[in-house]
């Protein structure tokens, strides 16, 4: 019996340390191969660039408004895939007089650097950055809109910078409790090196806010979203896309979602 203690205890021990050692690469899932030109994926988009704080100079794709000059959406995405994905994002939020930075965090995309936390959240203030210094963008004209994860990095964002609006997608309460859900053997609370507390953010930001989830989702439940809008000082508008699962193409660019951004940026 000690012998077979002995090797349960160390299985255990290896599967822990695995999932410790390689959790990012759970985590954080960019997409191989190289990104096309702006203007090749996304009519009338730019490539652009700017260099966060730690010295990595990021790319990604700048899409101005279809008509007159209007208010921006900086688009904080999801843990897989890298900006041409949402170049339907882009596109729709274009014709409807928005301008977009279609943002890719380091080790996405192209770019140098491997993802944690804390470097996302030097990656959107970068992007940011960009907008108000560069283009110009005034910040009563900015709205933050994050995917999944993205939400995080937006919340976080959104406490030392507010924007006008804020638009979150499939927020989940807190990156432990999505993972809780999805290893449930696992010991998550110990393990997790990035957090992510979208919910602990969401308390601390005044600005309008509205959270748009799918009804289906089993990758990030709908009662944490709900628990993400009830967060905010002021709840946040709760858009709930019957029957659409947490990668379905009406999350990414749907009349929803699309005229829930707008919104947000329109008043």
């Amino acid at each position: 019996m000690l012998v077979v203690l002995v090797v349960v205890l160390a299985v255990v021990g290896v599967v822990l340390g695995a999932a410790y050692l390689f959790q990012r690469q759970l985590i954080y899932l960019p997409s191989d191969g190289p990104v096309p030109p702006a203007n090749a994926a996304l009519p009338g988009a730019r490539d652009v660039s700017f260099e966060t704080s730690d010295g990595l100079r990021l790319r990604g794709w700048y899409l101005p408004a279809r008509s007159a000059p209007g208010p921006t959406v900086l688009v904080a995405p999801g843990n897989a895939g890298n900006r041409s994905i949402r170049a339907p994002l882009a596109t729709a939020l274009a014709e409807r007089g928005l301008s977009v930075l279609l943002l890719d965090y380091r080790g996405y995309g192209g770019n140098p650097g491997s993802p944690t936390e804390t470097g996302l959240a030097l990656d959107v203030r970068a992007a940011r950055s960009y907008l108000v210094d560069d283009v110009g963008v005034p910040r009563d004209q900015l709205v933050y809109y994050g995917e999944s994860l993205g939400a995080g990095v937006v919340t976080e964002l959104a406490t030392e910078y507010p924007p006008a609006g804020l638009v979150l997608r499939s927020p989940f309460t807190d990156l432990a409790s999505v993972g809780k859900r999805h290893y449930p053997i696992l010991p998550v609370n110990l393990l997790l090196k990035d957090r992510f507390p979208v919910a602990e953010h969401a308390r601390r930001i005044r600005a309008p806010a509205t959270v748009v989830y799918g009804r289906a989702d089993s990758i990030v439940p709908p009662a944490q979203s709900r628990a993400v809008a009830a967060a905010f000082p002021h709840p946040a508008h709760l858009v709930e896309v019957r029957g659409a699962g947490h990668n379905d193409p009406v999350l990414l660019d749907g009349a929803q979602l699309i005229d829930s951004i707008v919104r947000a940026a329109k008043g």
